[in-house]
């Protein structure tokens, strides 16, 4: 568990730092404020994943699916997150910065929403996978 924990922190810490840095001049507070509520958007989003791949999973007790679900969530959340916030802090950035004119930021706004619904399509499919054969591991060692 610790393991997981430790490669949690380095996605958050990579996350935060990689999307502090794209962000450019935007003043402090304004960095803050985004990643803050950058993050918890992709907590909601990879929260109601999960909730949908977890339909079908039979779990041998509530504490056992409520620890898969942090976790997973916990981790997802970081790597949905260096998904778009990067990126969409580059954009307003440059927006900022007056680098971007709005009609390219909602046409490059679009593309990215369309790479992570991929992925998010994709992340579905790997996290009923993952809670599979965690109850199956959990399973096997009773």
């Amino acid at each position: 568990m610790i393991f997981i924990v430790m490669i949690a922190l380095v996605i958050y810490f990579v996350l935060i730092a990689w999307t502090w840095q794209s962000l450019g001049f935007i003043e402090k507070n304004k960095k803050i404020a985004f990643i803050l509520i950058g993050i918890i958007i992709m907590y909601g989003i990879t929260w109601i994943i999960y909730q949908i791949t977890k339909v079908g999973v039979e779990y041998p007790n509530i504490e056992i699916q409520r620890s898969i679900q942090n976790v997973l969530v916990s981790i997802f959340t970081g790597i949905n997150g260096m998904i778009i916030l990067p990126q969409m802090g580059r954009m307003l950035d440059k927006i900022n910065e007056d680098e971007m004119k709005k009609e390219e930021f909602i046409k490059k706004l679009i593309i990215l929403m369309i790479v992570f619904v991929i992925s998010v399509i994709i992340e579905m499919g790997y996290m009923k996978d993952t809670q599979q054969g965690i109850v199956k591991i959990y399973q096997a060692m009773q």
